[in-house]
């Protein structure tokens, strides 16, 4: 079905709310993730609403936590959130991050044991409207890993995404490179199971290490993996962001041996840069605008697919989501009204 963003959001920020979040954190991680809906990416939108439940229940969420200052030098700090909702204080971590970079340049951030903190590129578009280029790196530890590494059929990963934002000129929105290492993000595979969709070729394995498109093999015992994306290519960077994410910064890792009843823990790896300290500004914008021209001059090899750079689908699919509305499997809208009887929340009041 089609659902009208502003009665997603009102929907999303009551369920936050009732589970006893403040009504400040209740905005925000409502509009996190109605934003991730509008810009295409409903693996981390509202049915991620399903999960938050079911980790407050289990005490695996922490609402309301302000974050513990593990360590802080000025231009790098270490923060801790203690699985508290990853939305609200990923931004903080990012805030942080901005304003050191604007006195000395460039700074760090190491965020441990987040709640899941959504759509990464929300953190990059933060810092590109600030002026600022930013590197994230983002490890995943949620249970069963269900990633496979290269050439493998048992899954070592989850999706371990990198999001980099270079900010935008007068004539250009910034770039923004975000994707999981993974050929899909789990929740892409959840949103295909619930609609009853195949995924495309290539992206999974069943248990016995046979291709498949079938995404019920993430949701059945023996399970299957997700591959990472671009063989080794994929399967070497989540490694690098387990390892930046996770060891370094001295997160929860996949490989801890902890029950999988832990909920969604997120570590991640900030890295603000002021790029004024690098060149001047107008020659900067300058060379942005005519390296995006350059791209896109590209004949297109179908010409119903014009050439894009990173960050456009998103904004072509916030455009066309915000005049329509979003649509939502049946599923997923299912377990959302569940959600809402259980809680007595009332759409039309």
């Amino acid at each position: 079905m089609i659902i009208d963003h502003l009665k997603l959001l009102k929907l999303a920020n009551r369920i936050v709310n009732v589970g006893g979040s403040s009504p400040a954190e209740a905005s925000i991680v409502a509009e996190h993730l109605v934003e991730a809906n509008l810009r295409g990416h409903d693996s981390h939108g509202v049915g991620m609403l399903v999960a938050y439940v079911r980790d407050l229940d289990n005490g695996t969420l922490k609402v309301n936590q302000a974050p513990e200052i593990v360590s802080d030098t000025g231009t790098i700090s270490v923060w801790d959130a203690h699985a508290g909702y990853g939305q609200v204080v990923a931004r903080q971590a990012v805030e942080w991050a901005i304003e050191a970079a604007r006195k000395h340049g460039v700074a760090v951030n190491g965020l441990r044991n987040a709640h899941h903190i959504g759509r990464v590129g929300t953190y990059g578009e933060i810092a590109a409207r600030a002026g600022m280029v930013a590197l994230h790196f983002v490890n995943v530890a949620s249970g069963t890993p269900g990633v496979a590494p290269f050439r493998g059929k048992e899954g070592r990963f989850l999706t371990n995404p990198v999001c980099i934002a270079i900010p935008g000129t007068d004539s250009n929105e910034p770039i923004l490179l975000d994707f999981a290492t993974s050929r899909v993000a789990l929740g892409k595979v959840r949103v295909a199971h619930n609609a009853g969709k195949p995924m495309l070729s290539g992206a999974l394995l069943d248990h016995a290490g046979k291709p498949t498109t079938n995404p019920s093999v993430m949701y059945t015992e023996p399970r299957g993996v997700v591959l990472p994306f671009g063989e080794h290519k994929g399967s070497g960077l989540a490694l690098v962001c387990e390892l930046l994410a996770g060891a370094i910064v001295g997160s929860a890792s996949v490989s801890t041996a902890t029950p999988p009843e832990r909920g969604i823990l997120n570590g991640m790896l900030s890295i603000v840069i002021d790029p004024a300290r690098l060149s001047t500004r107008d020659s900067m914008l300058a060379e942005i605008d005519a390296m995006i021209a350059w791209v896109k001059s590209a004949e297109p090899a179908d010409r119903d697919l014009p050439v894009l750079v990173a960050g456009e689908p998103e904004r072509i699919a916030r455009a066309e989501r915000m005049a329509n509305g979003i649509e939502i499997d049946d599923a997923t809208w299912g377990q959302l009204m569940a959600i809402a009887e259980r809680y007595q929340i009332r759409l039309d009041s």
